[in-house]
């Protein structure tokens, strides 16, 4: 299967499963979508900065971010058109078409330039998105490439359960499962090897146990 085939039944599996979910996504995930708005506080882009959230799904964060840092330009990208169906309508709905910009891309191969204008981001954000694509290192890696100097790369994603009961592992494991997600227990190593790679400085943190955790990687200015 070609790069470009790949893309396009990543675009279709998640057209499919979201295409009636997105009308609730946003009710049913608060309840365990651990960590998303502790990354939102920790971001403090600077002023006039832009933000950038990969695989942004319903708008949700990117609403959130706009609406706690007036000065930024948001922007967001997802491989599903019905997702961005729901983000645009969300976006509108607050009031924040002028300050969100939001596009259909590839997580692992998008061109911010041809995107949005901009070749790169104070910030850019991955919630709880990693455990949802597949070849996750590469689209790591090219959020990576798209952080501008003195920026930083933020991520909050399903952890390793390292310390959570194992009943209530296997319960989760298996509901996840049914939404085409891996948790990726080693996100805490590749992004300490990727940090080596580029230079830049980053740690991560384990939240509730292990059923979370954050990342973040600055790059030097």
């Amino acid at each position: 299967m070609s790069a470009v085939e790949g893309r396009a039944d990543a675009a279709g599996l998640m057209d499919r499963m979201y295409r009636f979910q997105r009308h609730i996504y946003d009710a049913t995930r608060k309840f365990y979508l651990l960590g998303r708005d502790g990354l939102i506080t920790g971001l403090k882009p600077p002023p006039g900065g832009a933000v950038l959230e990969v695989g942004c799904g319903t708008g949700r964060n990117l609403i959130k971010i706009a609406q706690r840092y007036p000065l930024v330009r948001c922007y967001g990208l997802d491989v599903s058109e019905e997702m961005l169906r729901t983000a645009r309508e969300q976006v509108a709905k607050a009031g924040l078409s002028e300050r969100i910009t939001l596009a259909q891309a590839d997580a692992t191969s998008f061109d911010p330039q041809a995107l949005f204008g901009r070749a790169g981001f104070e910030r850019v954000v991955i919630s709880y998105a990693l455990s949802m694509i597949p070849p996750w290192r590469e689209a790591l890696a090219q959020a990576m490439q798209v952080v501008a100097p003195g920026g930083a790369l933020h991520i909050v994603d399903f952890g390793d359960q390292a310390h959570l009961p194992g009943p209530f592992k296997a319960v989760l494991n298996r509901w996840l499962a049914l939404f085409h997600v891996t948790p990726r227990r080693d996100l805490d190593m590749v992004v300490t090897d990727l940090c080596a790679e580029t230079g830049t400085i980053g740690g991560t943190t384990r939240l509730f146990g292990g059923y979370s955790v954050q990342a973040v990687a600055i790059r030097p200015a």
